[in-house]
């Protein structure tokens, strides 16, 4: 199995797996490689940092549910195993630019929405911040995952 197709089954893995803890040391398990083979393996294929994707995917998932749940903010941060709701509600604002109180009240408008995006045949990922604006849609062609958009 080539690196890509091996990033690709991983990325599909931790989709299905953003709301259960997700340590590297669980995550490289699942690769069969070291933590640290395998980060380095995902940025040259993905260009991104592998905690950082699971953070903005986590982060995006949180999003979605702020949106289309009356949750409160603590338990949307508490499913997607952020410590405390202070700390769920920095990165939320450092990817989004707004806390999560006010991206709740704020209308959609203009604005894609973070969630996923369904496919016939393969998964689209869709995660959105102000400076990123991430979609995979589960093709990896010559040992990279080409399927990113790029900065906004």
């Amino acid at each position: 199995m080539d690196r890509a197709n091996i990033i690709h089954d991983l990325l599909d893995w931790i989709e299905t797996h953003l709301d259960q803890p997700l340590l590297l040391d669980n995550v490289a398990a699942k690769s069969g490689y070291s933590k640290w083979h395998l980060q380095r393996m995902f940025r040259s294929t993905t260009g991104h940092a592998l905690g950082s994707y699971i953070r903005e995917r986590r982060l995006s998932q949180a999003a979605q549910a702020l949106r289309s749940t009356p949750r409160s903010i603590l338990d949307i941060a508490l499913q997607f195993h952020f410590d405390s709701q202070p700390s769920f509600s920095r990165a939320f604002k450092k990817q989004f630019g707004k806390t999560p109180a006010v991206y709740r009240r704020t209308p959609a408008q203009g604005m894609t929405e973070a969630s996923p995006q369904s496919s016939a045949q393969q998964p689209n990922y869709h995660n959105e911040s102000p400076n990123l604006h991430l979609l995979y849609n589960g093709k990896c062609t010559d040992g990279k995952c080409t399927q990113w958009m790029g900065q906004r």
